[in-house]
């Protein structure tokens, strides 16, 4: 258990990796998948444009974001990406002693942090395959925050094993930002309503290539929704980003979203298959995301390497819990995966390792 802010780059993302980085570079840093926006949400956003003149009216988005996952529209809050819903948290709920389960994305540890709240931290273990014990978190921890499947990791925690952590007095936010990439969503908390506290936030950037436009939202409690909307700016939703959320519950999208991660399954399997040919290189195996975790040594000499073959991968050292010997690579389709691991293996030996 950690309180203290370390040297960790709590505001270093994936984004990061590809500023400046020329033509031709092939991003593995970021998880949102290729080929995306697909022609016909490009045409429905488009569509939008010609309301630009008019205030954003999030009634439509809202009511179709209840529907998709049966719940009443007092459960659910629009946001501008799942980014803002972490700020509206650390600035709207009274915690005093909130915990983040790491390693895990970043931006809830630093949006706490900016609000002055003290943070502690329970860390996970490779030895453990980086699997939660839910008696690792602390009894009067009041916020607890954790991400399922969990980005750097990809580990996707049991639906019953999080329900645990749920208690009168705390708000138990699991951040689902990548669980439309999972094949039947098995393990979503979204839908639940038996879960005293619960908060499910849920992004639409990653699986539709969103991420420049911004829209995420959160499910709860009626009473945390209320609480969490008096925090947002006036509109902070956009005309073109209601219409995507909108497009994105459809029953069509919804299979659209499902047949992707099944494809995404299959090409990860293929990655992990082909990262296993290296005695160099340890993975998470358990994974279920669109990305994999893998640790080896001089893991920052070989990220530079990849650079100069063409290939941009998540450097590891900013995450709470893991060092400089890891890196997240995303999941691509299998001709570039290939190419991949062709330029690992002259990186690994450019590198000495």
């Amino acid at each position: 258990m950690s309180t203290r802010a370390d040297s960790h780059d709590l505001r270093h993302h994936g984004d990061a990796e590809m500023r400046d980085a020329g033509a031709g570079l092939i991003d593995l840093a970021v998880n949102v998948r290729t080929g995306t926006p697909p022609a016909w949400l490009r045409e429905r956003i488009a569509e939008s444009l010609t309301g630009l003149a008019a205030y954003p009216d999030g009634r439509a988005a809202r009511a179709a974001v209840a529907a998709r996952h049966g719940l009443p529209v007092e459960r659910v809050l629009l946001t501008a990406g799942a980014a803002e819903a972490f700020v509206l948290l650390a600035r709207a709920l009274p915690a005093r002693r909130p915990v983040i389960v790491h390693p895990q994305f970043t931006e809830p540890e630093a949006a706490l942090r900016d609000a002055g709240r003290e943070v502690r931290r329970v860390l996970l273990h490779a030895r453990d395959g980086f699997r939660l014990d839910p008696g690792a978190v602390p009894d009067d921890a009041d916020l607890v925050v954790l991400g399922n499947p969990t980005n750097p990791t990809s580990v996707l925690h049991p639906a019953e094993t999080l329900a645990k952590l749920a208690r009168p007095g705390r708000t138990l936010v699991v951040d689902e930002a990548f669980m439309d990439a999972v094949p039947g969503e098995p393990e979503s908390l979204a839908g639940r309503t038996d879960v005293p506290g619960l908060v499910v936030l849920r992004s639409l950037t990653k699986t539709w290539g969103l991420a420049g436009l911004r829209i995420g939202y959160v499910l709860a409690e009626p009473t945390t929704v209320a609480v969490l909307e008096r925090a947002q700016p006036l509109w902070p939703v956009s005309t073109p980003a209601l219409a995507a959320a909108e497009a994105c519950v459809t029953p069509e999208a919804l299979a659209e979203a499902e047949r992707a991660a099944c494809r995404m399954r299959v090409e990860r399997a293929h990655l992990l298959a082909g990262l296993a040919e290296f005695e160099e290189v340890r993975t998470v195996e358990a994974a279920e995301g669109p990305f994999v975790l893998l640790r080896m040594e001089r893991a920052e000499a070989v990220r530079a390497r990849l650079r100069t073959l063409g290939f941009a991968a998540r450097r590891g050292d900013t995450f709470p819990g893991l060092g400089p010997q890891w890196l997240r690579i995303a999941v691509r389709d299998r001709a570039t995966t290939n190419r991949f691991l062709q330029a690992l293996d002259q990186a690994l030996t450019a590198a000495g390792t």
